[in-house]
């Protein structure tokens, strides 16, 4: 017998995805700018234009999945997620794991980013339809997620400028109840200022409090990464992230800096999909394995990611912040922080405004035990401000 992933249509199934809508919109945040290298920074002042989408998607019966990404939507994710849009009308949601792989393939080419957002708006349609969340559907293990604040990048605006100001972060962050604390450093990457704020840091805030660096790949060398590495040693951080100028991709860099530093590595945030995920493991060239929604396709290649790491006995970190996020923590047992990102004092979390039923994350709103709850309703369990993505609305695009 022959096997056809299109062979939905042909057993006659009535429900097809028919309409799918791509709305563009804008919003403002205060404070925030970028500095030369095109990172987030504190900038007192200044007015910065974020861009987002949100997509909707809906079958002939009536069912429908919305999903509006974070951090993660930007242009380059839009521009994917047209592309891909058209595949699904006439397909059957129920057959998720045939549209999974065909959204796959068809962007083998592009580095798969447009597949993250239509797979949790079909995750967020079937689990609705379901009268289940998300996290319900994949198995849940936990509903509340210990967090760590991930801060925006260091700043020569006097805002996060030094390590006096990023100790006092931190401790304003502890005392909020937030079990651990992350470092995005200077975008010149000096070794020396790096690795005092490394060591100042835990100085500060003694040994109770996990924390993390992550140079975004702004270390220029393989000695400055050495330097930065052994400050970690030092001060017994939990992780250092993607900390070379090889843009997080070089397995070998990575596999000698494992065999010359005590501290754990956390990469393959700049990878995408389980392959390529399970070549890192393979290889040991980190040891903790990151995984995103809205980057790794989707929530079905999230956690694909989670369960190979498991079969390694490593742990899996999820990226970034979103409901998607939240629910595949939930369902995870090998992982630990949920990263509140990208914050700094006295500046908005920089994601969307777009929720009417109170999801937050911002860090005034961790809870006292510094954990955030998994939202409960049927599919990703939030409501859209579907006044506000209009009245900010840039274009629309429907495919039916």
């Amino acid at each position: 017998m022959s096997s056809d992933l299109h062979g939905d249509a042909a057993r006659g199934f009535s429900d097809k995805i028919d309409r799918i809508e791509i709305h563009e919109y804008g919003f403002d945040v205060e404070g925030l700018g970028r500095d030369s290298h095109l990172n987030l920074v504190s900038q007192a002042g200044a007015r910065m234009k974020m861009t987002n989408f949100a997509v909707v998607m809906s079958t002939g019966a009536g069912a429908r999945g919305e999903y509006c990404p974070m951090h993660g939507g930007k242009k380059a994710m839009l521009a994917q997620v047209l592309m891909l849009a058209p595949l699904l009308i006439g397909r059957d949601p129920a057959f998720h794991e045939a549209l999974y792989d065909d959204m796959k393939r068809a962007q083998r080419q592009w580095g798969f980013l447009g597949v993250g957002a239509l797979d949790i708006a079909l995750w967020d349609l079937r689990a609705r339809a379901a009268g289940l969340s998300v996290s319900a559907m994949l198995g849940a293990c936990r509903s509340r997620l210990p967090a760590y604040v991930s801060t925006i990048h260091a700043d020569r605006n006097g805002n996060l400028s030094s390590k006096e100001a990023f100790a006092t972060f931190a401790l304003e962050a502890r005392e909020l109840g937030f079990p651990g604390f992350k470092i995005h450093g200077w975008s010149e990457g000096n070794r020396v200022e790096e690795a005092e704020n490394v060591l100042h840091l835990r100085a500060q805030v003694g040994d109770g409090m996990a924390l993390m660096l992550d140079p975004a790949c702004e270390l220029k060398t393989f000695a400055d990464t050495l330097y930065v590495g052994q400050a970690c040693d030092e001060a017994k951080y939990f992780w250092l992230e993607d900390p070379m100028r090889d843009a997080g991709t070089s397995q070998h860099a990575h596999r000698k800096l494992r065999q010359m530093i005590r501290t754990p590595i956390l990469a393959t945030e700049h990878v995408r999909g389980v392959e390529a995920k399970a070549d890192w493991i393979a290889a040991e060239a980190t040891d903790f394995v990151r995984a995103d929604p809205d980057l790794d396709l989707g929530i079905s290649g999230c956690m694909r990611i989670a369960r190979i790491a498991e079969g390694f006995g490593l742990d899996v970190e999820i990226h970034g912040v979103g409901p998607a996020h939240r629910h595949c923590m939930a369902a995870i047992r090998n992982t630990n922080f949920y990263e509140l990102a990208l914050v700094a004092p006295g500046v908005r979390n920089p994601v969307p405004p777009v929720f009417t039923c109170g999801y937050s994350e911002q860090m005034a709103d961790v809870g006292p035990d510094g954990c955030y709850a998994v939202p409960d309703g049927p599919g990703l369990g939030v409501q859209h401000d579907w006044d506000f993505i209009a009245r900010n609305r840039i274009a629309t695009h429907v495919f039916e």
